[in-house]
């Protein structure tokens, strides 16, 4: 299994979530690569880099026990836990931690990657805590199952249905630079030709910038990559996409473009 860079977003995303509904001050995780292996790739608090890249196999430290177990796990004190095994003890101790959860990443049914939470503290961790961390893993889950269904619909489409989408993103873009009303909208008539026939006038309402800047997240482009393309500032592409994603119902970028697709607002 590979990753891809949405994927560390998601990640990012919910590394930050993690620490915000845990109250605790480190965080990091990783997906697995290939067989029962997982890098650790995202680092959230943390003051080293001790952790980085660091390969945890299924089975092994707290991390991979909980692979194995496809559970969350806990520890108190991690370099004197009896509950684990201690193969990481060094670059757990360059980074100081004592107290320490993982939640896995189960997509169905399979464990994806890890999410783990740190204190230097040998303080227990509560209930309330370990909710929460498995609440941040559950979006996780949810994102990269709807990417997982995207990559099967692409995958499915044949040649040339990625450029498709980079053309529809394209010609929007271009569309709204055009002054010439008539123009303009004989070059949205051509986008509509790329996309699925209309839901019914029960699908969910967008304004047609939402739709530019869904067509570029579509076609792979980043807020910055898509600011240039439609010219405006990346600020207003992040409050377009919060109302798409608000409007969809969807938590995540990934979501919000699959949640279009069905809605026929994208090809």
């Amino acid at each position: 299994m590979t990753t891809d860079a949405s994927d560390a977003v998601e990640m990012r995303d919910a590394l930050l979530r993690l620490r915000r509904g845990t109250g605790l001050p480190i965080a990091f995780g990783g997906l697995l690569e290939a067989g029962q292996q997982m890098r650790i790739s995202e680092l959230s608090g943390t003051a080293t880099h001790a952790l980085r890249s660091l390969v945890v196999t299924s089975g092994t430290g707290l991390g991979g026990k909980t692979v194995a177990l496809s559970r969350p796990c806990v520890v108190t004190d991690y370099s004197a836990s009896r509950q684990i095994s201690h193969e990481y003890d060094a670059p757990v101790a360059a980074e100081g931690l004592r107290s320490v959860l993982a939640v896995p990443v189960v997509v169905r049914h399979r464990v994806r990657g890890v999410l783990y939470g740190a204190l230097r503290t040998a303080l227990p961790l509560g209930g309330r805590m370990l909710d929460a961390a498995v609440e941040a893993a559950r979006d996780v889950e949810r994102a990269l199952a709807v990417r997982d269904e995207a990559r099967t619909l692409v995958a499915g489409a044949g040649p040339g249905w990625e450029q498709v989408r980079e053309a529809h993103a394209a010609l929007r873009a271009l569309a709204g630079r055009i002054t010439d009303p008539e123009l303009r909208a004989e070059l949205l008539g051509a986008c509509a030709l790329l996309t699925p026939e209309s839901a019914g006038p029960a699908r969910v309402r967008l304004a047609p910038r939402e739709v530019d800047v869904l067509a570029c997240v579509a076609a792979g482009a980043t807020n910055a990559v898509a600011a240039d393309r439609l010219g405006v500032t990346p600020e207003t592409v992040k409050g377009y996409l919060r109302s798409a994603m608000r409007k969809l119902r969807a938590r995540t970028r990934g979501e919000a473009v699959v949640a279009a697709r069905r809605a026929g607002w994208l090809p």
